[in-house]
């Protein structure tokens, strides 16, 4: 794996990580990942033949900078109880847009990103419903001002909430993935005299 390949998988675990500790912070964080995500690949796609290498760089941060900083504000005046579940992520996509420029994610044929984007929310619902379920006990609390989620026990463990439980978590889901995508061993032979 190169290091650009490894800056762009890290970068999407930031998002992963401090974006998933609700299920409405997930699901407004994926919301604003694929409308910012989805225009800059729109915009950049006509731009890209015609910039320099050198000018690919400064186009490509202020294109980010301007798509996220618009989408802050927006969900700022339309829905301030989610921007203050994501604000701090918000500009994360941003970077996250130069990164994947950066790595040829938007030059590839339109199956693979979208594959990848695909992955990527589908993990981070999960990790969100896992965290918010272990965590507060119930699942959608903040989804809507008026629903208090569907309670499924009164007390959580705190600890899945937190940056290092949704680590621990992460883990144990790409370990259960494994256990279940790797092939069965085959019994060895033994020879009887």
């Amino acid at each position: 794996m190169n290091t650009s390949a490894t800056l762009s998988n890290s970068m999407m675990l930031v998002l992963l990580i401090g974006a998933s500790d609700s299920v409405a912070g997930a699901l407004t964080t994926l919301l604003i990942f694929a409308v910012v995500v989805g225009v800059y690949g729109l915009c950049m796609a006509p731009l890209r033949s015609r910039l320099s290498s050198q000018s690919l760089l400064p186009v490509s941060l202020v294109l980010a900078a301007t798509l996220t900083g618009c989408a802050d504000i927006f969900l700022q005046r339309s829905a301030m109880q989610w921007h203050q579940l994501i604000s701090l992520y918000v500009g994360l996509i941003g970077l996250q847009c130069v990164v994947l420029e950066h790595n040829g994610f938007f030059r590839q044929p339109v199956r693979a990103p979208l594959n990848l984007c695909g992955l990527f929310a589908a993990l981070m619902v999960v990790l969100a419903v896992l965290r918010e379920l272990i965590g507060q006990g119930s699942i959608g609390h903040h989804l809507s001002e008026h629903w208090q989620g569907l309670i499924l026990f009164s007390e959580g463990l705190h600890f899945a909430t937190l940056a290092p439980g949704a680590f621990i978590l992460l883990g144990l889901l790409l370990a259960a993935r494994q256990a279940w995508t790797r092939p069965a061993a085959l019994p060895e032979e033994t020879h009887h005299p």
